[in-house]
């Protein structure tokens, strides 16, 4: 194979725009649409049947991992904005502080159905 050949090269344009690797959004930050800095993203949940992002978690408040919240943001109520290499929510930080979360050491059962719809109920996103 010729070493000036790489992956970047290979994927058409189209493709490439429309594809990101889960690493390349992991600590992204998350703006509201005022441009407010909500947090950053802390992982992404895939669903194993469908092989599409559900959700992602959300860090929010605290300092230096201390304290913070977290928030499992179903991925239809998010946008990337590749532009500015952040993503975007329509949520103001008072609605966010009052949203369903979680610490670091008790995650939900994201894969609960109930937990679901209350959770894309909160964002109005479709369950």
């Amino acid at each position: 194979m010729n070493d000036s050949i790489t992956t970047q090269s290979i994927i058409p344009d189209r493709l490439r725009s429309r594809m990101l690797s889960a690493s390349s959004l992991a600590s992204d930050d998350v703006y509201n649409l005022g441009g407010d800095k909500l947090g950053n993203i802390k992982d992404l949940m895939l669903d194993l049947d469908s092989g599409k992002v559900s959700y992602a978690v959300l860090s929010f408040g605290g300092f230096l991992s201390l304290g913070e919240k977290l928030f499992a943001v179903p991925w239809s109520a998010l946008t990337v904005d590749t532009d500015r290499q952040c993503v975007v929510m329509d949520i103001n930080e008072e609605r966010l502080k009052d949203a369903p979360g979680f610490d670091t050491d008790n995650w939900p059962n994201m894969a609960d159905a109930t937990w679901g719809k209350s959770v894309h109920a909160y964002y109005g996103t479709t369950y």
